[in-house]
């Protein structure tokens, strides 16, 4: 959890840093992405209670709420009219897009699972099948 929180201070510096030098939103874009990646790992690593004790947990997403309302300050006064909301709607496309990629992953798994455990059930069959009909031609003198 501490490797995400740092991750995610650094690339708000960044950011910060950019803008504090008069260059425009669009020049940190990757320093944004860098934070938007982390504060998501950050999440994921809250929701399955990996990352350390509670308050640690609250404390990290709070440090992170607190940056994002620093970005959405910093893209409304320094970007264009609508930037941030257009940012949001970009955000949620991204995150559904990525959510059916992740599903999609799981069920191609679960189906080369299944095809494999069919698989193999098939050939031990036919290998009993096979040892049968041998067994049976050697008990009838045939081999």
């Amino acid at each position: 959890m501490l490797a995400e929180l740092a991750a995610a201070n650094a690339a708000f510096q960044v950011i910060k840093q950019a803008v504090s030098n008069g260059k425009d939103i669009a020049a940190a874009g990757s320093a944004i992405a860098k934070f938007v990646g982390a504060k998501q790992d950050l999440e994921r690593k809250s929701l399955k209670k990996g990352g350390g004790s509670d308050l640690e947990e609250f404390m990290a997403l709070e440090q992170i709420r607190e940056q994002e309302e620093q970005l959405k300050q910093i893209m409304i006064y320094t970007g264009r009219p609508g930037l941030w909301h257009d940012w949001q709607r970009f955000q949620a496309k991204a995150r559904v897009a990525r959510k059916e990629a992740e599903d999609a992953a799981r069920r191609k798994r679960k189906q080369i699972i299944e095809i494999t455990i069919v698989t193999f059930f098939l050939v031990l069959g036919l290998t009993i099948m096979a040892a049968f009909v041998l067994l049976l031609m050697h008990s009838q003198g045939k081999l």
